[in-house]
């Protein structure tokens, strides 16, 4: 399905009717599973041996995210997923991937993974990269600002990091984060597409993380606003430059990869761009987290970007830091 078909009388093919496109399927399903409080249509949704990553963890099966589901929504039994915007490629005979940007509103109202409940509210977001082909979503890539959960809740990532350790068991019992070691293989191959917005935008960040700090005034709007992990808002050159000079410094040898890539132009919209990205590499330097220590780390990554007149003029981007975190105390102890 084309992007121009957006919003006419086509209905995709091998979908439910009531869905009119793929941004309109990605947000109802959102809604009706999580606000609507219809998580049995997940066996519906969502195929039974999805693999969803999220720099946490790896979970296979559908049962896995019924289970995450239950508990989520226990702990915050008033959250609400608030979709900005769905980016997304593919057509209804090869299949789509959508990437999804939602703003989560909760109040943490009873026990569960973030412990004893606080009742503070909270407002974080989520990028979410989802491959879709006949009514089903059937591979996942997850990110969610835990960094700016766990803020909220008074407690800092590092410390976090620690305490989930010694929750799971400890470093021998606990949960393995996310790395090429316990990354499964999933159905969708694909990369994106070749729109013009999506490869200036990985152009963007490849020069970035090869320490082409000058392309972010070169690039970047002067007036740019930045949605940057652990819930910061930041505005202008200065604050990407810091943000990204700050994660680069954390790993600087690490290897960068442009893993998947989509732009997108429709009417109403900006020119924008989606692209998952990741650092595979050792924790040797100054930066953003603290002190070098070797650790082998490995970030995913999901940025959002929209163009204006001036360069890009918005950027959301997400990283888990406690995930980091957590690479970073296992190694040391």
């Amino acid at each position: 399905m084309a992007a121009g078909l957006r919003g006419s009388n086509r209905r995709m093919k091998g979908f439910d009717p009531k869905w009119k496109d793929l941004p309109d399927y990605i947000l109802g399903v959102t809604h009706e599973i999580w606000e609507q409080r219809q998580i049995h249509t997940l066996h519906r949704y969502y195929a039974d041996d999805i693999i969803v990553r999220s720099p946490a963890s790896v979970v296979v099966g559908n049962d896995g995210v019924i289970a995450a589901t239950l508990a989520t929504l226990a702990e915050f039994p008033d959250r609400q997923l608030l979709g900005e915007d769905v980016i997304w490629c593919g057509d209804d005979t090869q299949g789509f991937l959508s990437s999804h940007r939602l703003l989560s509103t909760a109040t943490h109202a009873n026990p569960g993974v973030y412990g004893a409940p606080t009742g503070k509210p909270m407002r974080y977001r989520i990028l979410a990269d989802c491959a879709v082909k006949n009514n089903v979503i059937y591979d996942e890539w997850l990110v969610r600002d835990q960094g700016a959960i766990v803020r909220q809740l008074g407690i800092d990532p590092a410390t976090y990091a620690r305490e989930l350790i010694e929750r799971e068991g400890g470093a021998l019992q606990c949960v393995a984060p996310l790395s090429p070691l316990t990354d499964q293989q999933g159905s969708y191959t694909g990369q994106g597409n070749e729109h013009e917005c999506g490869r200036r935008y990985a152009d963007m960040l490849e020069r970035i993380i090869a320490a082409e700090m000058s392309a972010i005034p070169a690039c970047y709007d002067r007036a740019c606003q930045l949605a940057l992990p652990g819930g910061i808002d930041g505005y202008g050159l200065d604050a990407a430059d810091q943000f990204w000079m700050g994660l680069r410094a954390s790993f600087p040898s690490a290897q960068f990869s442009i893993d998947h890539t989509i732009g997108l132009q429709e009417d109403n919209m900006p020119p924008r761009a989606a692209v998952r990205w990741s650092l595979n590499g050792k924790h040797d330097g100054w930066g953003s987290f603290g002190v070098p220590t070797g650790a082998t780390v490995y970030v995913l990554g999901i940025s959002h970007a929209e163009f204006g007149p001036r360069g890009l003029r918005r950027e959301w981007v997400l990283i888990d830091e406690t995930a980091i975190w957590k690479q970073i105390v296992l190694h040391t102890g």
